[in-house]
């Protein structure tokens, strides 16, 4: 009998266990799934900086439940796919920004793929640009061409060319309903195409259409039953751009100054601080390690931090 009970106490407990490390992030938080939006190249006087923050209204009120960091910033290279790079591996890499470079560490997407053993369709990086296509891989011999999440970037992938921010915007909405994916990362180019074509008000514009899109996507989130109070939205940037009279201005990006290195992090969801404007520095490679934190696994190959400061206690 004693035997018995015994095997039936390791059967349950291996089935709990298995359950638990597969769909249950076991880490003491509520979040269960994340997005990471990232909004492709405004400098942070024109999004949180600005007077009203008239250009993100939606944002704005937003952060009545969220969480703003105006000592963001981007420590290496201020272009696109470096600064893709870096948030989604913890890992500064001056990677060649046309897309003919796989990272060199896998993305927090691989890191959870691979924990809880899930179907890449589980995991997307969708984005207006191609190149971002390299983030679903990297060139480290254990973890190449393993654990790549699903990938609709550019018009048909890599090489194909950018294509609209309101077809990506269709596209992320195709695939929330269709697969709920646990981890999402999401491009929109416009303020950075806009601002290279040297198009002021198609600049401005841009930052105001990927605002609703993202108020939309977490309306969609919140009267999801999937998604409610269970999901993470985060909102940054890849880079900045140079500050007014440096250089060439709004149009273009790349080096160490102020306009290019400060960014965004907004932050909302059920384990982050409401009404909270955080002071505490933190930067773009601490991104995938707070996810990982979130999510319930390591991510060793990461050098950023949990930024803590942001988050509720667990529960």
């Amino acid at each position: 009998m004693r035997i018995k009970t015994f095997l039936l106490f390791i059967c349950i407990s291996t089935t709990l266990f298995f359950c638990c490390s597969k769909d249950i992030p076991i880490s003491g938080y509520k979040t269960q799934n994340v997005i990471l939006i990232v909004v492709d190249g405004p400098r942070y006087s024109e999004t949180w900086d600005f007077i009203n923050r008239s250009f993100i209204p939606n944002r704005s009120a937003m952060l009545q439940e969220g969480v703003v960091c105006e000592n963001f910033y981007n420590n290496g290279t201020t272009s696109t796919v470096p600064g893709h790079v870096a948030m989604c591996t913890g890992f500064y890499q001056n990677i060649n920004n046309g897309g003919n470079e796989y990272p060199s560490e896998p993305s927090v997407l691989q890191y959870w793929l691979k924990t809880y053993n899930q179907n890449s369709s589980k995991a997307w990086i969708i984005s207006s640009k191609d190149k971002l296509a390299v983030l679903a891989d990297c060139t480290n011999p254990e973890w190449h061409n393993t654990f790549k999440p699903s990938i609709d970037c550019g018009n048909l992938g890599l090489g194909t060319g950018y294509r609209e921010d309101s077809t990506t915007y269709k596209k992320v909405k195709t695939v929330l309903a269709n697969y709920h994916p646990t981890l999402m990362l999401i491009n929109f180019k416009q303020p950075d195409a806009a601002a290279h074509a040297g198009d002021s008000l198609g600049y401005i514009q841009g930052i105001m259409d990927t605002d609703n899109y993202i108020a939309s996507i977490w309306q969609y989130i919140q009267n999801d039953e999937y998604y409610k109070n269970k999901t993470t939205l985060i909102v940054t940037n890849d880079h900045g751009r140079h500050t007014a009279g440096y250089l060439d201005g709004f149009i273009s990006h790349g080096d160490t100054c102020q306009g290019c290195k400060h960014i965004e992090f907004f932050g909302i969801g059920p384990d982050f601080k409401k009404n909270f404007v955080c002071s505490t520095y933190y930067e773009q490679i601490d991104i995938a390690t707070t996810i990982a934190h979130l999510l319930g696994f390591k991510m060793p190959t990461s050098n950023g931090k949990v930024m803590d400061n942001i988050l509720l206690k667990k529960n």
